[in-house]
């Protein structure tokens, strides 16, 4: 039997070549011999003992003799002779990634006392088997417990833990299914015009109730190449196909499809690449793991801390990297955008004639500790189009006053930052649009852009308890007639911000005259007809938004966010013009939400999200929604906005 340990140690080298000379010599007498052996062996057990670089081993009887010991210089690999002494200190020697054994192999050779055997590559390296509790006990679990090559949790090739092929090429596969369910109450106006008082005059307020199912299934498939565990890959290749099922159902006509003959149901599948794209290290640029990369295809980016101005999946060339030890962070991004499938948002292979450049730069530790500061430049230029959505709905130009296609060029400057400030959290942005738009529906001329966005979130933590409290102020048009547009509006923005998902106003579309006055997973009434294939709009009422909240940590699995927001409109000349009232009042509402989100497993392989919002009307909102006067046989028919609900259920699963 052989037992065998490693010791540490910090001695230096012995050299064994010296004691066999002596033991060579024989010049002492009988004693002598015997006093010098014990103390070799008494040198060799304290050794053994304290050694960090030395195995100590048992080992049979050689050549008919008793055992006999060797004590091998770490450093230059000596040996003494075998006679000396009657136990082995030796290094083992150092595995070779040769063939994977078999269990019966790496058995067989333990048994036959050798030294050590051939192990497999890096990777490959099995856990032991052992039992922590008896079979048959209550406690079946065991330390190193094998499983299914489906547990994402084990080393397993499809995740990643193991190279396909050589020794740094790996396969990750991710699979998630989303699916959403909505229950919704949104302004829908009664397009059919059977019980208005005059031919053509619109009542405003229809059955609001909506109901929307999606689900969408993705495969996401990665080959890269390199140890990601302290530096990027060398290069990456992506594929994530989607395939898509979505349902709407309302209660009006006209809500669905443009048509009203196609009823008030809509089914749709569809089939999409969601991203599709390819990575290179270009280089490294110092002993800190500064690295540059180019990503090259259609991938998902978000330009700041909070998604204010651009967050989408679409084709782009990006080059990023970081600098000062990963202090600094910095991209560079050249978008040329496709068109979307109007109901999945999923892209197609169509162009959008649109082109957007972005450029940020992150500092780390700015001034002060875990206080993190943003430089960006956003250019957006959108050009001249005539475009339906896939519903039958004008998207470009817009259906609002006279249509001419026209170019929508602007430049947006930023200054954001996240973080903390002793025991304060922070995270605020300020963005200053410049640019023209060709031609302006609202203003019926030339627009020159200036328009200007501020936002600021702070909060702070007590136990399981964060209070937040937010301020958002969104510019917007006073005069229709100086030729200006400062009503702010984004690219494609999807802010997490003032309750994000969970907010009535920011989750819901909002109708009004061919064109949204909100869109969906949008905080801006911007009053353009579709988020993604709709141009921007700087002629808008623009948003003063004041929110408080609490988050609660429940429990490890369980999380709660409340958020009440106070909503205005910074300025309404444009939405007088649209909705051909005499005056409209800023008092937009107030936006309560609830919501919850629930991981059962402690991890993202399952995630529950369920929200309640409800948007409480204001007078600003009352005037642009209640019914055309002409379109009512008598005020007491005019039907004014009630209080709109709207619940979610979200589950998202992914291994």
């Amino acid at each position: 039997m052989r037992v065998s340990s490693r010791i540490c140690c910090a001695f230096p080298p012995v050299n064994t070549g010296t004691v066999g000379r002596m033991h060579a010599g024989r010049q002492h007498s009988h004693g002598d011999s015997v006093g010098r052996r014990f103390a070799v062996r008494l040198i060799v057990f304290t050794l053994a003992l304290l050694c960090p670089c030395a195995t100590w081993s048992e080992e049979p009887a050689r050549n008919g003799t008793s055992g006999r010991a060797v004590l091998d210089d770490v450093n230059n690999g000596g040996a003494a002779e075998e006679s000396d002494f009657p136990r082995v200190l030796r290094r083992l020697p150092d595995a070779e990634p040769t063939r994977e054994l078999s269990t019966r192999e790496n058995r067989t050779d333990a048994v036959n006392g050798a030294s050590a055997f051939p192990a497999p590559d890096r990777w490959r390296s099995p856990f032991p088997m052992a039992r922590r509790y008896p079979r048959g006990t209550r406690h079946p679990d065991q330390p190193y417990e094998s499983r299914t090559p489906w547990d994402p949790y084990f080393q397993n090739v499809l995740k990643g833990d193991y190279p396909i092929f050589g020794a740094d090429t790996f396969l990750n596969l991710r699979v998630s299914n989303h699916l959403q369910y909505e229950r919704r109450e949104v302004p829908a106006s009664a397009w059919n015009g059977s019980d208005t008082a005059i031919p053509g005059a619109i009542r405003s307020i229809g059955d609001p109730h909506q109901q929307f199912l999606a689900d969408s299934l993705r495969l996401q498939v990665s080959v890269f190449q390199g140890d990601a565990s302290y530096q990027p890959v060398d290069w990456q290749i992506r594929v994530t196909p989607v395939l898509n099922r979505n349902y709407l159902g309302a209660n009006e006509l006209g809500v669905v499809s443009a048509d009203p003959a196609s009823g008030k149901v809509r089914q749709q599948g569809d089939i999409a690449f969601d991203e599709w794209f390819a990575e290179w290290r270009l280089a490294d640029l110092n002993t800190d793991f500064d690295f540059m990369s180019v990503r090259a295809g259609s991938q998902w980016f978000v330009s700041d801390f909070r998604g204010l101005i651009f967050a989408d999946t679409n084709r782009a060339v990006r080059l990023f990297g970081t600098a000062e030890a990963n202090r600094h962070q910095y991209n560079l991004v050249v978008l040329d955008q496709a068109e979307k499938d109007t109901n999945s948002f999923l892209n197609t292979f169509r162009d959008r004639h649109q082109n957007t450049l972005i450029a940020n730069y992150y500092i780390q530790d700015f001034l002060t500790p875990g206080y993190t500061v943003q430089f960006s430049l956003h250019y957006n230029d959108d050009q001249a189009d005539l475009q339906q959505d896939d519903n039958g709905f004008p998207v470009r130009p817009a259906p609002v006053g006279p249509t001419y296609s026209h170019d929508v060029r602007a430049a947006y400057l930023g200054f954001a930052g996240d973080g903390h400030l002793g025991v304060l959290n922070i995270s605020h942005a300020f963005y200053h649009a410049e640019g023209t738009d060709e031609f302006n529906a609202l203003q019926g001329q030339r627009s020159q852009i200036r328009a200007n966005l501020a936002a600021l979130e702070l909060s702070l933590d007590r136990d399981w308890m964060r209070f937040r409290t937010s301020v958002l102020y969104a510019s917007g048009d006073s005069d229709l007639q100086d030729g200006r547009a400062s009503g702010f509006d984004a690219i494609t923005d999807n802010p997490n911000f003032a309750g994000g998902q969970f907010s009535f106003w920011q989750r819901q579309q909002v109708r009004l005259l061919g064109v949204n006055l909100t869109q969906r997973e949008s905080l801006l009434p911007n009053l353009r007809p579709g988020k993604f294939q709709g141009q921007a709009n700087f002629v808008n009422p623009g948003l003063r938004l004041l929110n408080g909240g609490v988050d609660f940590e429940l429990t490890p699995k369980l999380r709660t966010v409340t958020n009440v927001n106070l909503l205005w409109f910074d300025q309404t000349e444009s939405l007088e013009m649209l909705a051909s009232r005499q005056r409209v009042a800023r008092r937009i509402g107030t936006d309560l939400s609830v919501g919850l989100e629930y991981r059962p497993l402690l991890n993202d392989h399952v995630i529950l999200t369920t929200g309640l919002a409800s948007l409480i009307p204001g007078q600003g909102f009352i005037d642009v929604f209640e019914d055309d006067p002409r379109a009512v046989t008598s005020l007491h028919d005019q039907q004014k906005p009630e209080t709109l609900h709207a619940l979610f259920v979200d589950l998202m699963l992914t291994w």
